[in-house]
């Protein structure tokens, strides 16, 4: 396993990166609605990426195991739909709840961030799995800090979950993340069998960390597209994600706005 240290100077670019992709995601948040549509929401984020100098890092990309290469500039997965949903005509409707994930390239250095919405009023049972997602990934930053082993941050994502009767999807993992999307190390969500990969947390090192829970069990599935990964159960799916970098302090979120 090969992990690359950023040096302060790479840190800043990436915040630069992270501070457009903070600004996407206030606008998908600020435009889903029931009656929009999900590729509305992709072509507004992506004027904005590419008006602030950045370019969408999702659109094209390519995996080796997927025919298609990724053909938007966000990831828009609705409901059952855990990630990689590709946005397009699809009608929000009031009660669903959306996930959007953004990537932006940004001078060479990229950030990388989800949040999951409402769509309009939703059932108190989504609402609460919205807000457990969101606290597991409060939780792992927390344990974002030097010297502390990585399996703490998975471990805090696991327990916070799984406190609250929710499950973590355990085929899809966070990431580190730079000057290529996805560097090492993998951050599982959860902790595995063998208690994890034995990576301590050092200055330099910037994640995505990026928890994936669902209402019902953790198994998911591959739709035909390649892309969208959905609960096997149909249950609905929440995401958050920030990039993270590992400094003395602590862990700094680098996909906030400058007001934070």
């Amino acid at each position: 396993m090969s992990i690359v240290l950023k040096s302060p100077r790479q840190v800043e670019r990436i915040a630069g990166a992270g501070r457009v992709v903070a600004e996407a995601l206030e606008l998908a948040g600020s435009m889903t609605a029931p009656g929009v549509t999900t590729g509305e929401i992709d072509e507004a984020v992506e004027e904005l990426i590419r008006s602030r100098g950045g370019i969408p890092t999702f659109k094209g990309y390519k995996l080796a195991s997927v025919k298609m290469p990724y053909p938007a500039s966000i990831c828009a997965s609705v409901n059952e739909e855990v990630v990689h949903g590709i946005p397009g005509g699809r009608l929000l409707e009031e009660g669903q709840i959306l996930s959007v994930d953004v990537g932006v390239t940004l001078d060479g250095y990229i950030g990388d961030a989800a949040r999951t919405f409402g769509v309009g009023e939703v059932a108190p049972e989504a609402q609460r799995l919205i807000d457990a997602t969101r606290g597991c990934l409060a939780e792992a930053v927390a344990q974002v800090m030097p010297d502390n082993p990585l399996v703490e941050v998975s471990r805090a994502i696991q327990t916070h979950a799984e406190e609250r009767g929710y499950s973590v999807v355990r085929d899809l993992v966070g990431h580190g993340v730079g000057e290529k999307m996805h560097e090492e190390p993998q951050i599982p969500n959860y902790v595995s069998v063998s208690g994890g990969s034995g990576v301590v947390l050092k200055p330099g090192m910037v994640l995505a960390i990026e928890p994936m829970v669902n209402l019902g069990g953790c198994e998911v599935r591959w739709l035909e597209d390649g892309w969208t990964v959905v609960t096997r159960d149909g249950s609905l799916s929440a995401h958050f994600e920030n990039t993270i970098a590992v400094t003395e302090e602590g862990g700094r979120i680098l996909t906030e706005t400058q007001d934070g």
